[in-house]
């Protein structure tokens, strides 16, 4: 039998004697383990390598939003950068010790580190329903702790400032985008996808279809007077978008025209946190801005998003509107 397998006697030896300790010296349980060690075998085999199961997950993902598409190649590729050999590396063989190790690698704030244990995870939720791995061992790393902040809001010279651009920067093109930021709080990537179908001017609401919400859901935000004069003074045929071709270049020379450069910083998302911190201290309630806004619960807006400190004069903010914007406009 030896021979016609072509082992050497001394090696069947050796197998026989670690096979025979391991069934505790019974043919029975020798042979149960030999065929339990196959069916391992094959399993670690069954396997791909990283970059192989982060195509898989971008594959299968390909029916969502380009901005989160977009999130996930950067993410994933800034991890093979940052770690040499992940690419190639076994996704079966990760342990969730190497995955806090890529992440504080790739990232360093607790927030980017939050957003990377997301999508690392869904690389992985992805190898598991392939058969890749048995298990997802990002579940076992801790999720980063991220203290809210209050993020810092325009001042009323600020406001002024900004708005007052949009209406001079390449002839008023940005106008009725900025004006949506400030005075509606929609995001700027939200306003990108919007075309003035969804704006009626005669029941004053700007509709957000899920397809156009950063968290797929879909809201109704009220026009206010200031946004109100904006839009009918710029306003265009339904199927036009509201931002104009080149949107985030525009945006980018919009804000340095108003001041706004690498010595003085823009603060991220500061039109969308004005108008929540300037909503809650003119109509005081949480439950109507997280409406307006788009949040599931009003704990961020508690403890990131508004900042009563800096608000000067609401009444004067949603009740004012461009100067050059006379109230005849209002009476089209």
């Amino acid at each position: 039998m030896l021979k016609s397998a072509g082992v050497p006697v001394l090696e069947a030896a050796h197998v026989a004697c670690v096979a025979f300790k391991a069934g505790r010296g019974r043919v029975r349980r020798l042979l149960k383990c030999l065929a339990a060690g196959e069916v391992a075998l094959r399993q670690q085999e069954k396997t791909v390598s990283f970059e192989k199961a982060v195509k898989a997950a971008l594959e299968s993902r390909r029916d969502r939003r380009p901005r989160t598409i977009y999130d996930f190649r950067y993410i994933t590729r800034r991890f093979m950068r940052r770690s040499p050999g992940l690419a190639k590396r076994r996704v079966r063989s990760i342990t969730p010790q190497a995955c806090q190790e890529y992440i504080e690698t790739a990232f360093d704030t607790p927030r980017q580190r939050q957003k990377a244990r997301l999508i690392l995870s869904g690389v992985f939720s992805t190898a598991v329903k392939r058969g890749w791995c048995d298990s997802n061992p990002v579940a076992q790393v801790e999720a980063p702790r991220v203290t809210e902040t209050p993020v810092p809001i325009l001042n009323s010279q600020e406001i002024e400032q900004i708005r007052e651009t949009a209406e001079e920067y390449d002839g008023g093109c940005c106008a009725a985008a900025v004006g949506m930021m400030l005075y509606a709080g929609i995001r700027p990537h939200e306003v990108a996808r919007l075309t003035w179908e969804q704006v009626d001017l005669k029941n004053q609401a700007i509709y957000i279809y899920p397809r156009h919400s950063k968290t797929g859901g879909a809201r109704c935000v009220r026009i206010h007077r200031p946004l109100l004069l904006i839009l009918k003074r710029h306003r265009g045929a339904a199927q036009e978008n509201i931002c104009p071709p080149g949107w985030t270049r525009r945006w980018r020379l919009l804000r340095r025209a108003a001041g706004w450069n690498s010595t003085k910083k823009w603060p991220q998302d500061a039109l969308r946190h004005t108008y929540a911190s300037y909503h809650l201290s003119y109509f005081r309630s949480y439950a109507e801005l997280q409406c307006e806004i788009g949040h599931r619960d009003t704990s961020l807006l508690r403890t990131r998003y508004v900042d009563q400190r800096g608000v000067a004069n609401a009444r004067h903010f949603w009740l004012s509107g461009p100067r050059e914007v006379s109230d005849s406009v209002m009476k089209e």
